[in-house]
Parts: structure tokens; C-alpha cells; sequence
């Protein structure tokens, strides 16, 4: 059966063209890419199901998620805290995986209206694209995750919701406990393209480097993914980054992983080259993932206050939705540390 992601491809032009077409929002749209469209959805006998529009007080208890790729770790955790969440308050949750495409954002935003859903929790991507706008000034409460509001943006044009850990506290953490513990030559290790949310780790990363006066210059050790951002191949690219690290002079007694998937990864490639963790390379990741706890030895990791996040999450999007004069807001949370066995325990 066909989507509106074949008639877009077969007409040549974007998911939100075709939605434009279908929601009769076509002034500004030429007429031969109109006709292009229609001819498109005749030749694939495309006809969407239209439920009726659903009455403000009878909106489907709905809400929408939007992960990057539910295969990282990290965003599986954060499904299931907001599927508990949402449960407490007799919502359901409709789960999307972006894999960081725009397409594929809009395609899931256009799902949404079509469902009568009026909040979706965005994780990890960029809220300022013009897709995510047009949704909220279309009625759609958006809940950014993991995603900061940028320092210039007053607070007055605020139209999302923020929740996020703070991540430059994360970075900051990981690199004082190895400091800590007796490391002098630290790196942080994550993959090359580079997020919001990537940025703070490294910037709290490198001031804890800058506080105790140690070099701070090629301390962040990039590998490249398959896929940009490798959302989907972060134990994979701890594997061989492992190599890269090792191959450093001096060699590191200390990383921070950009996230636990990656340290997991990265132990692995340490323990296939006869390296000791953490004898030889004392390792930190962040986000302590259920498989930190069962790795060997156990990841110690900075873990976000995740179940507060996600009810939070829920609690803001169901409040708007109820609510339109309700403002959108900036929500920071503290992380906190988990202390395992990937750290060495002399302190000089």
C-alpha cells in the first residue's frame, strides 16, 4: 500500500508538498507541482484515511515521541520512561525514528495531525528547523529533549518546551572523577558529527581540564560513522575507536565516552588489544544505560535523572494542551554520578 513517502518520490518534491496538497493548503504552491502531485497519488491509488478532526475537548490521549533511532540505547531507555509516564496519566504513546531526516520528522509531524495527536516529545534533534516551527504555529506543543535553547533566544519567542540534563555538568563530572583518580592524560572520545547536546559534554569536558591546569589541545578524539551522527552504531564505533586511541603518544590513562553505547564498545576494542580497564585505561561514559551495570568490568557512568525528565515531559505537553496560555519553558536537570569498576581506585 502506498504512503506519502511514494508519492512524494514519485512526484519529485517534499513530504510537506504532498501534506500541503492534502490538507488543501496550496495557495502558494504552482500549479504544475499541484498537478504533479495529483497525478502522482492517481498512478499509486494513494488515498490516506482522514479521521474526522477531533473537538477540542475530545482530542485523541495521545502523544507522539521522536528519537533519532530507538537501536541507540540511550533513546530506548528514554521510550520506556516516557511510556511509564504517560500510562500514569492514561495517555498512549505513538513512537517515530527520524534517523535525523528532515523527511522523516515532517512525514512523523504530519502523522501526528492526522491522528488528532497535539504533543510530541522531540529527542535530540535541531527544534529551530522550519518543519518544527510550522507544527507549533499550527497547534502542535513540542516538547524539546536533550536540545537547549540557544543563549540568544529571548524568552518571549520561546514556542517549545525544553527538558534536558545538563550536559556540560555531565562532561565536567566524568573528567573530575578520572582526574580524581589519578589520570593525567585524558581524551574524550565520540563520534565526529557533532550535536547541541555533544558540544556541552565536551565543553564541561574540556573546563575540568582547564581547572586542573592540564593540556587541553587534541583531547577530543573523533571517529566517523556509516550513517552521520551514528546514532545506530555506537558500540561499533567504541570498537574501533579503541585502536585510534591506543595509537596516541603518550597514551591515555583516561576517556570520557560521549555516551555509555560507545564506552561499552570501547572496552571491548581496549580488551581485544590486551589493554587492562582499568589497570591500564580507566574509562567513564555518560548516560548509564542498563548494560553499563552487566559490562566487565561494570561502566562507570554520569546518569541523567531520566524517569523526572520523561514525567516532566508528559506532565508539560498534557498541561498545553489543556492550557494555551500556558508558556513554554526551560526545565535543566542535574546529572548524577555511578561509580563502577572502569575507574582505577588510587588517587595518585
Amino acid at each position: 500500500m502506498a504512503n506519502i513517502r511514494d508519492v512524494a518520490r514519485l512526484a519529485g518534491v517534499s513530504i510537506s508538498s504532498v501534506s500541503n496538497v492534502l490538507n488543501n493548503r496550496t495557495g502558494q504552491m504552482g500549479e504544475e507541482t499541484r498537478m504533479r502531485i495529483e497525478r502522482a497519488m492517481d498512478a499509486l491509488d494513494y488515498r490516506p484515511l482522514r479521521p474526522p478532526a477531533p473537538r477540542d475537548n475530545d482530542r485523541a490521549k495521545i502523544i507522539g515521541l521522536l528519537v533519532p533511532s530507538i537501536v541507540n540505547p540511550s533513546f530506548s531507555a528514554l521510550a520506556h520512561a516516557v511510556d511509564l509516564s504517560a500510562r500514569a496519566y492514561r495517555y498512549r504513546v505513538l513512537l517515530g525514528n527520524s534517523y535525523r531526516r528532515e523527511d522523516e520528522e515532517s512525514a512523523f509531524i504530519e502523522d501526528m495531525f492526522a491522528h488528532g495527536v497535539r504533543g510530541i516529545i522531540v529527542a535530540a534533534s535541531d527544534i529551530r528547523k522550519t518543519h518544527f516551527v510550522r507544527a507549533a504555529e499550527r497547534g502542535m506543543r513540542v516538547v524539546s529533549y536533550d536540545n537547549r535553547f540557544s543563549d540568544s533566544m529571548a524568552e518571549e519567542t520561546r514556542i517549545f518546551d525544553s527538558v534536558s540534563m545538563d550536559n556540560a555538568e555531565a562532561g565536567r563530572l566524568a573528567a573530575q572523577h578520572l582526574i580524581e583518580r589519578g589520570c593525567q592524560n585524558v581524551v574524550f572520545a565520540t563520534e565526529a558529527t557533532l550535536t547541541m547536546s555533544r558540544n556541552h559534554k565536551i565543553e564541561g569536558f574540556l573546563a575540568a581540564l582547564r581547572h586542573h591546569r592540564l593540556p587541553v589541545r587534541r583531547r577530543v578524539i573523533e571517529g566517523t560513522a556509516r550513517s552521520e551522527y551514528g546514532d545506530s552504531e555506537m558500540f561499533e564505533l567504541g570498537l574501533t575507536l579503541a585502536a585510534k586511541i591506543l595509537a596516541l603518544q603518550p597514551r591515555p590513562d583516561g576517556i570520557v565516552a560521549i555516551n555509555d553505547a560507545l564506552g561499552i564498545g570501547l572496552m571491548a576494542g581496549l580488551r581485544a588489544a590486551g589493554v587492562r580497564v582499568p589497570a591500564e585505561v580507566s574509562l567513564v561514559g555518560i548516560d548509564n544505560i542498563s548494560l553499563s551495570s552487566l559490562a566487565d568490568p561494570g561502566l562507570t557512568s554520569v546518569m541523567p535523572p531520566l524517569a523526572e525528565m520523561a514525567q516532566l515531559m508528559v506532565e508539560r505537553l498534557i498541561s498545553r494542551i489543556n492550557n494555551h496560555a500556558l508558556p513554554p519553558g526551560e526545565f535543566l536537570f542535574p546529572p548524577s554520578f555511578i561509580s563502577r569498576q572502569s575507574v582505577r581506585s588510587e588517587t595518585s
